[in-house]
């Protein structure tokens, strides 16, 4: 009769637990409802300023022409840009232990966001105030640390996401994001290159162009105050680093299509060891002056912008992963035409497919990543996959600079080729999450 009693009430207070946890995701399902239309406007804010500043440091351009300008070192150019994306996948795994217990991660994201920009802002007054091999040593010094806290940053921020906009409503909200960000990035890089850099303004137009990155990141950042942030209620007990870590295998052989991907991922992420060396490539052809960097760089970001509207409406239709698959094969087919090419038209149209292709990349590897696993697991989720992809992103512009600086740049853009070629096969293989049933029901997955 005890037991019976016993097990009666455990039954009776399993059940409040679940009405709890019921009425608990209602109330968040109910919040992202509300304030969706507020917080769409915040995040498309951001992405037309915070994501133009950060293009003008991380496009293919301004930065490896920079640092090739002080050092005349290919080898160089790949060494300091390995120490950005080192710095990215030291920081990740640690974010996420910093973010998965917390109900709200918008504190975080100021302290650490402001922290990125601040490293901006030091890149363009070192450019200011040092020269030679000064500004060469503080230039990769900056980066690093920019790297530091930008992995961080991804991982939040790509949380945040996950919490704010429904699953539905990512794929548009954030092409157009991209839109928007992209629209006002390229007539900035080509005021930059044409204007900034070709007529060295205030007798330092690098310097100059990354000033207007700090300016613009920061505007993007404010923007953010006007987000309205949910509380969850399902979040992890918080716990040790090291723990962490140690619970990662188990969290990876829980799902075999989650390690493909975050596989395929990473090799296109070492494949990019070619992308440092594209503008430069150019400049074996051509001048590159500003207005040739400007120009490159608006076809770039131009094609990277506009094809985010037909890669977001794939993607809402029919996944991330058919996006994934179809950037990667775009990628690899102008690759190969970079190395055809030898006229000013020609380049800007391959630059084209290149910055098409990475916009596709770009919007489907994130949002890929978040379609895996629970809501309690995904913050560690999300940094494994960033974690794998800078480590690669870290030792592919070092291993592209010794053959470019040894051998040649073909040598360099066959072998990325290569490697994008072996991640499509991988992701194929990959099942499409969205016909996967979830663990638990989630409001907003």
């Amino acid at each position: 009769m005890k037991a019976e009693l016993a097990a009666q009430a455990a039954r009776g207070t399993n059940a409040g637990h679940g009405d709890a946890h019921a009425l608990a995701e209602d109330s968040f399902r109910a919040h992202v409802q509300q304030h969706l239309p507020r917080n769409a406007r915040a995040y498309l804010i951001h992405g037309m300023l915070g994501m133009t500043g950060f293009r003008l440091v991380t496009a293919p351009t301004f930065v490896p022409a920079y640092i090739y300008l002080l050092s005349g070192s290919k080898l160089v150019v790949g060494c300091v840009l390995g120490a950005q994306y080192a710095g990215m996948a030291m920081s990740s795994i640690w974010g996420a232990t910093q973010i998965e217990h917390r109900q709200r991660v918008m504190p975080l994201i100021y302290l650490v966001g402001w922290l990125v920009r601040l490293q901006i802002l030091g890149l363009g007054l070192s450019a200011f105030l040092l020269s030679g091999d000064g500004a060469l040593a503080a230039a990769a010094g900056f980066l690093l640390l920019f790297g530091l806290f930008n992995g961080v940053q991804n991982v939040t921020f790509n949380y945040l996401t996950s919490k704010i906009i429904p699953l539905e409503r990512r794929g548009a909200l954030s092409a157009f994001r991209n839109f928007l960000g992209g629209l006002i990035a390229a007539a900035v890089a080509y005021l930059g290159g044409r204007f900034l850099v070709g007529g060295n303004v205030f007798g330092n137009g690098y310097a100059t162009t990354f000033l207007t990155a700090f300016v613009l990141t920061s505007l993007g950042i404010s923007a953010l105050t006007r987000m309205r942030e949910p509380v969850l209620h399902d979040v992890r007990v918080q716990s040790g680093f090291r723990q962490r870590l140690r619970e990662v295998p188990a969290l990876l052989r829980a799902d075999q299509h989650y390690v493909r991907f975050f596989v395929a991922r990473a090799l296109v992420a070492f494949s990019m060891m070619a992308v440092p060396f594209y503008a430069i490539y150019v400049g074996s052809h051509l001048p590159l002056s500003g207005a040739t960097l400007g120009y490159l760089s608006i076809a770039y970001l131009l094609a990277q912008t506009t094809s985010n509207l037909i890669w977001g409406r794939l993607a809402d239709r029919h996944g991330y992963r058919l996006v994934f698959l179809c950037s990667i094969g775009l990628w690899v087919l102008s690759t190969a035409a970079l190395l055809l090419c030898d006229g000013l038209g020609a380049f800007l149209l391959v630059f084209c497919g290149l910055g098409a292709s990475f916009g596709g990349y770009f919007l489907s590897a994130d949002n890929f990543a978040l379609e895996f696993g629970n809501r309690r697991d995904r913050p560690m989720l999300l940094a494994v996959s960033d974690t794998a992809t800078y480590t690669m992103m870290a030792c592919g512009p070092i291993l592209g600079g010794m053959l470019a600086q040894g051998v040649r740049f073909s040598l360099v853009f066959v072998a990325a080729m290569l490697v994008m070629s072996i991640a499509f096969v991988l992701a194929l293989r990959v099942e499409e999450p969205r016909r996967r049933p979830r663990p638990q029901r989630e409001g907003n997955a």
